[in-house]
Parts: C-alpha cells; sequence; structure tokens
C-alpha cells in the first residue's frame, strides 16, 4: 500500500496522529532529501528506512519503489515540505501505483497552498494554483497575461532571488490588484505582506536582502477589469475555435471555464464572430 503523506511546511508541531502512525508503520519512507526528513522523523523518535525520490531518479527509484509495493510492502511517500504531488515529482509515483492496481491513500495534512489562501482574505471558493512561474520567457509572458485576465484568485510559489524581479513584471501587467505575499510561511521568521502589487514590490525593494520561499496570492479581477479586458482578449480565440470547427456553445463553455468569466457572455460574443464569418463565407 502507498501512502501519500503530508508533513510540516516549517514548524514541525504542524503534523497530524495519524500521520505520525503512518510513519511509524512504514516499511520504507520515500523522500526528497533524507537528510531532511530525519530531522522530522529523529524529533518524533521514528527509525524506518529512507529511499530518495526525487526529479532526476523519479524512474529507477519509482521502478524500486512499485516492486517492493508489489511484494506487499507499506511505502509512504513525503516531500521536503507540505502535501506531495504539488510542485514535486510524486505524481509519477502514484500514476505508476495507480496502473500497477495498488492501492493510495492520502493522510492529509499542511499545505503552503491553502494555509496562504486562508489567511489572504480573498475569494476561496475557486482559485488557481500555478506552482513555480516558467522560467522561459515566452511561457512566463503568456502566464502573466493570463494571471492578469483570471477572475479566480491565483496562487504560485517564488524563490527569494526572483521575488523582485516576478512582481516587476507583474506590475508591468496588473496596476493595482491586491497581493498577500506570504513569506517563511509557519517558520520562526515568517512574514505576510498585503498591498496591491506596486506596494509590495517597494516593500521588498527596501530590503537588503531577501530570504526564504515565497507564496504569492493575487486577487481575481473585478467585474469592470473583466468588461474593459474581455473582449478584446477573446475575439482571436473565439475566431481561432470556430475555424477548427468547434461549436458556438462549445466554444462558449471552453473559454468561459478557462477565463473564469460568464458562459453568456462568451456565448453572446462567439454568436457574434460566427455570423460574421457567415457573412464573409457567402460574400466569398
Amino acid at each position: 500500500m502507498l501512502y501519500v503523506c503530508s508533513t510540516p511546511v516549517g514548524n514541525l508541531r504542524d503534523i497530524t496522529l495519524r500521520a505520525l502512525e503512518i510513519l511509524k508503520s512504514a516499511d520504507i519512507i520515500a523522500c526528497e532529501t533524507p537528510e531532511h526528513t530525519k530531522k522530522l522523523l529523529t524529533h518524533y523518535g521514528i527509525s524506518c528506512k529512507l529511499t530518495s525520490y526525487r526529479e532526476d531518479n523519479k524512474e529507477i527509484a519509482g521502478n524500486y519503489l512499485i516492486q517492493e509495493l508489489n511484494q506487499g510492502k507499506t511505502i509512504v511517500l513525503v516531500s521536503d515540505a507540505g502535501t506531495p504531488c504539488v510542485s514535486d515529482p510524486g505524481r509519477n509515483l502514484v500514476k505508476k501505483a495507480v496502473e500497477n492496481g495498488i492501492e493510495v491513500i492520502a493522510i492529509p495534512g499542511p499545505s503552503a497552498v491553502t494555509a496562504a489562501l486562508s489567511i489572504s482574505a480573498f475569494h476561496a471558493d475557486s482559485f488557481l494554483f500555478l506552482g513555480f512561474l516558467p522560467r522561459k520567457n515566452s511561457k512566463r509572458e503568456k502566464v502573466l497575461l493570463d494571471i492578469a485576465k483570471s477572475y479566480h484568485t491565483v496562487i504560485f510559489f517564488e524563490a527569494p532571488h526572483r521575488i523582485k524581479k516576478t512582481f516587476c513584471e507583474l506590475i508591468d501587467k496588473i496596476s493595482d490588484r491586491q497581493v498577500c505575499v506570504c513569506r517563511e510561511i509557519t517558520k520562526k521568521f515568517e512574514e505576510t505582506m498585503r498591498g496591491d502589487i506596486r506596494d509590495i514590490y517597494l516593500q521588498l525593494s527596501s530590503l537588503k536582502e531577501i530570504k526564504g520561499e515565497f507564496v504569492i496570492v493575487i486577487e481575481g479581477a473585478s467585474d469592470c477589469e473583466q468588461e474593459k479586458t474581455s473582449e478584446q482578449d477573446l475575439t482571436e480565440e473565439v475566431n481561432s475555435l470556430l475555424k477548427k470547427g468547434m461549436k458556438v456553445l462549445d466554444a462558449a463553455k471552453f473559454l468561459s471555464k478557462k477565463y473564469g468569466l460568464s458562459r453568456n457572455f462568451v456565448y453572446s460574443l462567439a454568436i457574434t464572430k460566427k455570423d460574421d464569418c457567415n457573412r464573409c463565407e457567402r460574400s466569398e
């Protein structure tokens, strides 16, 4: 059996009683960094065989772990912090286990994503989690534009050496959206910064040295922002989908979900573009 077990983001006391029971019962604990996981196990007096499972060895280590699982071993998958499979390679092991008919059980607990969202004061009924933003400029540009358009609360991680650059880029895309920035969440030097994007950039720029990992929560676009940008941004995509043969209703469903827009708004736009296309075809 494979257990996917959440461990503390920072404070070692943020662990569930059930998680401790499962870790004690494991034959093998698969972890990103054995030295890091040993600190947690030692703190709670747990002794167990550790196997490194990370991005650069996930195929070899994954095959080994599946063999052990097939022989009836109990394996617990943990990450260095928080919930496995969220911005780490754990998904690959879970996928292999499912394909091999192995039961996978979640041991829920700490998550930097939901922790930051819970104190942001932004809407939490729908949110978009992006992990770390892409490094490649073309992909990064697209993601930043998507954030600017998103009606949903957006959450992503950022490293200390890139945080100022990221906010500089956000200023260029979004003018006054509210942001909640959590640094070193649950740890000794935990800090929460709030304000609009320019405010946060100025706060970061005033620091001589920036340390710690960041979770950034950005408020979703307001109805006014949507109405101002939606038609212009959607026209090209609507045209592209209709030219590929997609039905108007299907195009409206797809784009309303993608951008968090009203389906009626997108449908009306798609109908208009469909009529335009038909008129063009008849004139030819």
